[in-house]
């Protein structure tokens, strides 16, 4: 069976659903309309299984969405307009499925290629850059160059684990990437944070402390440790599906489940993607 992705579970696993790709582009590059037929997958591609399922599920969305991030395309015969691609092969097979012409695009030569590849190694390198904006140049690295994690620590001179911690900065909530930004955290802090992913609640609280009280790193690692070993307490009453959740289940096309409580419940609707949570929401507006 072909390797899923190239990174274990994936470099854009790293990425929080959330996160805004389209600050990996340059502004002043100009989108183009290019015809699907004109457009070849690259052979250096290190992802060569793409699941079904979410090719149906993107497929879905373009058809009501639009394609919302442009392809990255490099010319292979300038004279015959074909191009091939860098990033973004995902949506190239989903727009396909969907019976889209064209698709919008970027178009980079392989010296211009060539030329910000080295620039975002170097700007990696750059010792005035905060821990987020090397972040964001080693994901730009890998969402428009396809360079594995691996190489750019090798590139870099630094541990593997040093890289993908980087990276894992970007899975921070806005209160603490605003507040790491803005030096008003450290990186350390940003790590204690992240611990706590599952608790959003406790992650802006231990910010609010390490802002307001001046807490260490020590002691923040303190609270994420006392968090940890008294877990949120859990209602026993567990997710179920009912008649009621199947049939609107049915109606928005996606999971619902039910948890009764002692007074009311919750209605818990599941969603894969931004695009996916639209889609949702347009349903459930009529």
């Amino acid at each position: 069976m072909a390797k899923k992705k190239s990174l274990g579970k994936g470099f854009g696993s790293l990425l929080p659903d959330d996160f805004d790709k389209s600050i990996l582009l340059d502004k002043q590059d100009r989108i183009q309309k290019i015809n699907i037929s004109d457009i070849q997958a690259g052979p250096n591609q290190p992802r060569t299984h793409f699941d079904p399922a979410s090719i149906d599920e993107l497929s879905s969305s373009i058809k009501t969405y639009g394609i919302l991030q442009p392809i990255i395309l490099t010319p292979v015969d300038e004279k015959n307009y074909r191009y091939e691609i860098i990033a973004g092969e995902r949506r190239f097979k989903a727009a396909k499925k969907a019976g889209l012409s064209e698709v919008p695009a970027l178009i980079r030569s392989h010296k211009e290629l060539e030329k910000l590849e080295i620039g975002l190694v170097e700007n990696v390198q750059r010792v005035d850059l905060s821990p987020l904006e090397q972040a964001v140049s080693i994901a730009r690295l890998n969402e428009e160059f396809n360079v594995d994690i691996k190489d750019v620590a090798r590139r870099l001179g630094k541990a593997h684990t040093t890289i993908v911690n980087t990276v894992r900065l970007l899975q921070l909530p806005e209160k603490a990437r605003k507040a790491l930004a803005q030096q008003k955290i450290s990186e350390g802090h940003a790590r204690c944070v992240l611990a706590l992913k599952d608790r959003p609640e406790l992650q802006d609280e231990l910010v609010d402390n390490i802002i307001q009280q001046g807490w260490s790193v020590r002691k923040a690692e303190e609270f994420v440790t006392k968090q940890k070993s008294h877990p949120k307490k859990i209602s026993r009453r567990k997710l179920a599906e009912t008649k009621q959740s199947k049939f609107l289940a049915k109606k928005i096309n996606a999971r619902v489940l039910v948890r009764q409580l002692s007074k009311g419940g919750k209605i818990e609707i599941s969603y894969k993607s931004k695009e996916d949570l639209a889609r949702i929401f347009k349903k459930l507006a009529g």
